[in-house]
């Protein structure tokens, strides 16, 4: 099997969510997982999730190919829908790391692919090119974004970073509490420690402190050419100071000396949406300038239809549900 870091060499679009360590998170959260490499042509990390509306295949920002090659698509799909009939799954759920277009579209319909009535990874998102000098990084900020980073250095927010068992179950605490006012549902302890087991040194809890009080929090895990903002939280103090300003600017700085070619800010709301639930972060994260990108949305190859049809309406409810 070929490593990661060819792989990384050969799709430099990829993320950490098709990476063997998260393969390895999901294997300690007590999930079947499938890594693929089909003769070094292209790579799929797989993982079988269990649920009561049914058992299905997930292929998040996967799989990793030329998809413009139908032929090559077409020959790992078959190991693909092999793989989910062995596997008694009722359908196969993939986010691939493509572009949203009408071409792009059209090849996953092709396939034989349905937009999913969930979204898998963040779809919409702002990516930081981290190869721009500091310099160029501030002057692309929004005006106002870029006063707030500049009033927290005035203020003396002390922004540090660890990743030691304690933070994270600090990190897990204080997230708890935000989810209640912002009414998110945040992952447990248990898949935040998973994950902290297998990224090790490259999983960081950020935390920005003024006169000893956190203000905000943020978890980044790195993987090949890029660095993600994957989770984050904040107290009280956030909303007088500007804490996650600095969190974000030294997260920045950070990454591009270790050498990250982008940023990826993770999860804004959709254009035009202003009740969805990433409506209340999208000001904030896109003030820091970089490009807004749009993936595909996530799509379900259908193995049992009279079984899918249940995940269906579960989901679609869900979806309205929370906002989404």
């Amino acid at each position: 099997m070929i490593s990661w870091d060819e792989v990384i060499k050969k799709y430099p679009e990829a993320n950490f969510l098709q990476s063997p360590e998260y393969g390895r998170v999901n294997e300690i959260l007590g999930c079947k997982v499938f890594e693929e490499d089909f003769d070094g042509k292209a790579w799929a990390l797989m993982i079988v999730r269990d649920a009561k509306r049914g058992r299905y295949l997930e292929i998040p920002c996967g799989p990793l190919v030329d998809w413009n090659n139908s032929k090559l698509v077409n020959e790992i799909f078959k190991k693909i829908i092999e793989i989910a009939h062995n596997e008694r799954c009722v359908f196969i759920r993939i986010r691939p790391q493509l572009l949203m277009n009408p071409k792009n579209i059209k090849i996953l319909e092709a396939m034989g692919l349905e937009k999913s009535p969930m979204h898998l990874a963040a779809e919409h998102t702002v990516m930081i090119d981290l190869s721009r000098s500091e310099e160029e990084l501030l002057a692309d900020m929004r005006r106002q974004t870029r006063y707030e980073v500049r009033r927290a250095g005035k203020l003396g927010i002390e922004v540090l970073e660890s990743g030691t068992q304690a933070i994270f179950e600090e990190f897990h605490a204080v997230q708890a509490e935000t989810a209640k006012r912002q009414n998110f549902v945040p992952p447990s302890l248990k898949t935040l420690l998973a994950e902290r087991e297998a990224f090790g040194d490259k999983i960081m809890i950020y935390r920005a402190v003024s006169e000893g009080n956190p203000v905000a929090y943020g978890l980044i895990i790195k993987s090949g050419l890029e660095a993600d903002y994957y989770e984050a939280a904040s107290t009280e103090l956030n909303r007088k100071l500007p804490g996650a300003y600095a969190l974000l600017w030294q997260a920045m700085k950070d990454l591009k000396s270790e050498g990250y070619e982008r940023f990826n800010l993770w999860g804004i709301a959709p254009a035009g949406q202003p009740n969805h639930r990433y409506a209340g972060v999208t000001t904030f994260k896109t003030g820091f300038g970089g490009e807004v990108v749009e993936f595909v949305p996530a799509h379900d190859l259908v193995i049992s239809k009279i079984k899918y049809l249940k995940n269906l309406t579960v989901e679609t409810l869900r979806k309205k549900r929370r906002h989404l």
